[in-house]
């Protein structure tokens, strides 16, 4: 029996990605929105599942992706017949222009709202956030197109002043960090103004048993408050620090003999105390702006001290202290050996060393944080150098003369314990709605929905398209980045829910696993691999590397595993065979 092997495709976890994309009929519902041409070979449904498969495995370019799939042995399954000269960039530039003019927020609306229905998804909460896209090459300064975002240089959140950038806005599901809703403005819009703007889109969405919006900071403002009180949409923001009704409701907060105890949790290691976190609800009248003016309004916040969050500013607020510590004592050093011809003088640099004088250049003279740095004129008698050389006559009395030094004693401040671990949260919801527990446990969620999607977006699929001319299809290839951020998402949600319910594990990093990430997921399919072989002049096609992990992570997805078996199939000329 002659056998030879014609290629090795590594398949490993795209056609589980494309399962996923079929059993929620992406292509299906993109089509209906954008009709096929029949002069294109590729419709804008197969392109958009293409180049989703190529951002989640890590190469986005637009020529590349044809090439790419084709290496992957994926092809044959996104289209039978599919050729790599059909998926150019010139054809999938075309598709991301078509996916701007049907409108992307209603497209990736559409798709979110289907995966929500499909996998029987609730999500009481919607995540808000912002971040900054870095964007290479050069980009007109303006737009014609006010929906058109505008590349600008503007504030970096990754500081990557040198280079333009756009705004992506993201609301996720409380529930697995699905993104729901994305926006994509020009590169130096502020925060403060996206956020009114998100909320009225994720009104649109019509979701059932939403409770309102959670945000950060940037959505304290007169008007964001406003707006959720007048469409009745509950909102729950952190106050800024700078605002004197924190400060106010912090000290309310301090002076309560007792709070109650909202969220107790055991420390993440066996030597880590437990975590816990108290708080109560108090109204207070601030100011809101309304469609037709500012006016008060009572607005709920809640005080809450958290022990962990107290224990990490006490470490923060040590190590701070003991590196300035360090550049206070080369201080002394410095201003203790500097003389003075008289008393005017070091009084002038006392005045400058405290900050009650410009310092030099005009620049403000830095302040000691964590030390309270005294400084006093001493008078010594300090020898002279004599004029001549050689060796003074016993007769001749040694030359003094006055000089002025200054003496430095620091001192270590006290940490401010009492101000340690304390927030406020502000909330447009009642308290017969929503407890004060559900308030900041809602909150706490903010940093495991949307800020692992941003890190996701900013390192394995960041963009750097120095290949797209066009402003259009910059927010097209972010709106699929998001897209494939939503499937990422959702294969994570789903396999942890269904290893917890059937008390299974999966291999990972550093052994078995109940709660793996989406990444631990696509790895263990990285030996998987779809080998052509010649067999006595028969092509034949297998899968090579299934495991029975595999078929379990299927299972949680609710996908069959012969898009597997499908993979070998399309490349058979023999009957039917089941993988391995």
């Amino acid at each position: 029996m002659a056998v030879s092997v014609h290629c090795i495709a590594p398949v490993a976890h795209l056609p589980l990605v494309l399962g996923v994309l079929r059993k929620l009929k992406v292509a299906q519902l993109i089509d209906t929105l954008i009709p096929p041409n029949p002069s294109h070979v590729l419709s804008c449904g197969r392109g958009v599942e293409a180049l989703v498969l190529a951002i989640l495995d890590g190469h986005h370019a637009l020529y590349k992706v044809g090439r790419r799939l084709d290496e992957r042995g994926m092809l044959p399954l996104l289209q039978p017949g599919l050729e790599p000269t059909s998926v150019h960039d010139t054809r999938l530039g075309q598709i991301l222009d078509a996916l701007f003019a049907a409108n992307l927020h209603y497209v990736f609306s559409a798709i979110a709202l289907k995966v929500l229905a499909t996998y029987d998804i609730v999500t009481p909460w919607i995540h808000q956030d912002t971040t900054t896209i870095a964007l290479y090459g050069a980009y007109e300064e303006g737009a014609d197109e006010p929906a058109v975002p505008r590349p600008a240089y503007g504030h970096a959140k990754d500081g990557r002043d040198g280079l333009k950038q756009v705004l992506l806005s993201l609301g996720v599901s409380g529930d697995g960090g699905l993104p729901l809703r994305m926006g994509l403005r020009g590169g130096n819009t502020s925060d403060s103004l996206e956020v009114p703007q998100a909320i009225e889109e994720s009104l649109a969405l019509g979701l059932n048993g939403v409770k309102g919006i959670v945000a950060d900071s940037k959505a304290y403002s007169q008007r964001t408050l406003g707006l959720c009180l007048e469409q009745q949409m509950g909102l729950v923001t952190l106050v800024p620090r700078t605002c004197a009704i924190r400060q106010e409701v912090e000290a309310w907060g301090q002076h309560q003999s007792s709070l109650p105890l909202l969220i107790d949790k055991p420390g993440r290691t066996r030597q880590e105390p437990p975590r816990r976190w108290y708080g109560g609800s108090v109204t207070r009248e601030v100011e809101v702006a309304y469609r037709d003016g500012v006016t008060l309004a009572p607005v709920r916040f809640v005080a809450v001290y958290s022990t962990q969050l107290a224990a990490q500013q006490a470490h923060t607020y040590g190590k701070a202290q003991h590196r300035e510590a360090e550049e206070l004592a080369e201080h002394v050093t410095q201003v203790e050996r500097r003389p003075f011809a008289c008393a005017a003088d070091a009084e002038a640099a006392i005045a400058e060393y405290e900050g009650r004088l410009a310092g030099k250049r005009g620049r403000p003279v830095r302040r000691w944080r964590y030390h309270a740095v005294r400084y006093g004129v001493q008078a010594q008698w300090q020898r002279q150098k004599r004029a001549r050389r050689g060796r003074p006559p016993k007769s001749e009395a040694p030359q003094e003369k006055l000089v002025y030094r200054l003496v430095v004693e620091a001192t270590a401040l006290a940490p401010p314990v009492a101000t340690f671990g304390w927030t406020v949260l502000a909330t447009t919801v009642s308290e017969q709605t929503c407890g004060d527990a559900e308030i900041v446990r809602a909150y706490r969620e903010q940093t495991t929905t949307v800020e692992p999607g941003f890190r996701w977006i900013k390192n394995p699929a960041a963009i750097s398209p120095v290949w797209l001319e066009k402003p259009q299809r910059i927010a097209a290839l972010a709106m699929l980045t998001v897209m494939g951020l939503l499937v990422y998402s959702l294969i994570q949600r789903q396999v942890r829910q269904y290893l917890q319910q059937h008390q299974q594990s999966l291999p990972g990093n550093k052994g078995e696993t109940a709660t793996p990430t989406a990444t631990v997921v696509f790895e263990s399919f990285a030996p998987v691999t779809l080998v052509s072989l010649d067999l006595d002049g028969t092509a034949v096609s297998q899968v090579h590397g299934w495991q029975a992990h595999h078929r379990l992570i299927c299972e949680a997805l609710g996908v069959s595993d012969t898009w597997y078996e499908g993979a070998a199939n399309q490349k058979n000329n023999s009957t039917r065979r089941r993988a391995p």
